[in-house]
């Protein structure tokens, strides 16, 4: 099977992550404006298939704020989990297109890719978006995406404020993303509903907090206030401030 024929191809695999939440915010993966490229998601061409991109630190790195064991549960197990489950779901509908699956899955294996695909781009995001402080995280932003926060949340405090707030208040499973809006040229913080669900069609992801239990149950237990905050220590600004202007021009 080659592929470019009957398997699936890179462009196809990017392609469909395209059309997802946070994937869609970065549109296409493939283009030089996107936030992550192909090896970052971890996509092995000689398979055709996504495989877990491994932490960009140690597990331990970002201690005390976040925990080693959570950290290699995290990712070792749930963001292994979304990438299996993202590969079942471009199997079953290539199956589909090409007669050796049954159409009426079709439904099914869409929302399967469109939880597992998304989980996968979001993880991905998360995990390149904090850094030890001794590589630099925490502090604040500078620059072109330092002044556009002041512009558009009044001050950085009041930004901090309410992208915890919305990380927070995020209800059951989710995420808090502060996202880039091209239409308007500004920022927003909105809140996302498992990996897919409540987002805004075609912002362009920049900062996203993990608020599943997994994330932080087993140092904060129920105690996802004080997870928000901690996390706050170890935002990769740096990384931030690329995305941003990758987005901008700046």
């Amino acid at each position: 099977m080659s592929n470019e024929s009957n398997g699936i191809n890179r462009r196809a695999a990017l392609g469909a992550l395209g059309g997802l939440s946070a994937a869609a915010m970065a549109g296409s993966f493939a283009g030089s404006r996107a936030a992550l490229s192909a090896d970052q998601l971890g996509w092995d061409e000689s398979k055709s298939e996504y495989t877990l991109p491994p932490l960009p630190y140690e597990p331990g790195a970002l201690e005390p704020h976040i925990d080693e064991q959570t950290m290699s549960i995290h990712h070792d197990k749930h963001h292994a989990g979304y990438v299996k489950g993202l590969n079942k779901a471009l199997g079953e509908l290539e199956g589909i297109r090409t007669g050796s699956a049954d159409p009426g899955l079709i439904k099914h294996w869409s929302r399967e890719l469109a939880f597992n695909g998304s989980g996968h781009v979001n993880h991905t995001l998360f995990w390149t978006g904090m850094a030890p402080s001794s590589d630099g995280g925490g502090g604040r932003p500078g620059g072109a995406l330092g002044e556009r926060i002041d512009q558009d949340f009044g001050s950085f405090s009041q930004f901090v404020a309410h992208f915890k707030g919305a990380s927070k208040a995020v209800e059951g499973s989710g995420w808090g993303w502060l996202v880039y809006e091209p239409i308007a040229r500004r920022l927003m913080v909105i809140q996302m509903e498992k990996h897919q669900d409540l987002t805004v069609s075609g912002v362009s992801p920049l900062l996203g907090i993990d608020v599943w239990e997994h994330a932080y149950y087993l140092k904060y237990q129920n105690k996802r206030a004080d997870y928000v905050d901690a996390f706050m220590n170890v935002v990769n600004w740096p990384e931030i401030e690329r995305r941003f202007g990758m987005y901008t021009g700046h």
